[in-house]
């Protein structure tokens, strides 16, 4: 745990009961720094996934508010489709607001050779819409693969009591090598949903590409909120 005390970074939680594994975002144990969480309720994740976000985005401003109110500086979520809201939830919080690991693709297709591009594993790619990818700012063309059928997905947008972690990583590889064998000549991989954090070094050493998420942007975001202090 960092030497500073107080928890700069606040998190918008969903409201689950699937288990909070080490890696996930949800897990204050993935963090090398202190986190606020805050729980919306009735936020579930098939409701942000796959129904209508608009009733719930007053519910996430609330609960922003609520962390910001007690220190926070910088606010995160932990769904990736959370991005198509971002731009209200920063106008109402009045803090910087990193929504969603997809925000970081430009960056990372920035730093690709020329060819290559970024592609992105999410949970449900039926329905990240053209919306969600815009308000990311994901490159044009960026290839995008789904989980739909998986044991993984099932267990996330079921808000699953447990998850059979054996075959969620087993669904995660599979994935993400038909990522990189898709058309397009993947350079680097960007996982959409929060949940898959925990395979990130599975996925990585399966498919030889370098692995972003919401962990990697998170800890970025976090190092502008809580400038590094020398000697």
């Amino acid at each position: 745990m960092a030497n500073e005390t107080v928890a700069r970074l606040g998190i918008l939680m969903l409201d689950t009961r699937f288990p909070r594994i080490l890696g996930d975002v949800g897990n204050a144990g993935s963090w090398d720094f202190p986190v606020r969480y805050a729980v919306v309720p009735g936020a579930t994740p098939e409701a942000i996934v796959c129904d209508d976000i608009e009733p719930f985005v007053q519910a996430f401003i609330a609960a922003g508010r609520g962390l910001v109110a007690q220190g926070c500086t910088g606010i995160a979520t932990t769904c990736g489709f959370l991005a198509l809201i971002r731009p209200r939830l920063a106008e109402a919080l009045g803090v910087p607001v990193a929504a969603s690991a997809l925000e970081q693709a430009g960056q990372i297709a920035a730093c690709l050779p020329p060819g290559q591009r970024v592609g992105i594993l999410t949970i449900s790619a039926r329905t990240l819409s053209p919306a969600h990818l815009r308000a990311a700012g994901v490159p044009g063309g960026s290839p995008v693969v789904g989980m739909e059928g998986s044991s993984f997905a099932s267990a996330i947008l079921g808000n699953a009591p447990e998850i059979d972690i054996a075959q969620a990583r087993a669904d995660m590889v599979q994935a993400a090598k038909r990522l990189v064998a898709a058309p397009g000549d993947v350079g680097a991989i960007l996982l959409e949903c929060t949940n898959m954090v925990p395979y990130a070094p599975d996925i990585a050493a399966a498919t030889g590409r370098p692995v972003h998420s919401i962990h990697s942007y998170l800890n970025w975001f976090h190092a502008g909120l809580a400038p590094p202090r020398f000697g």
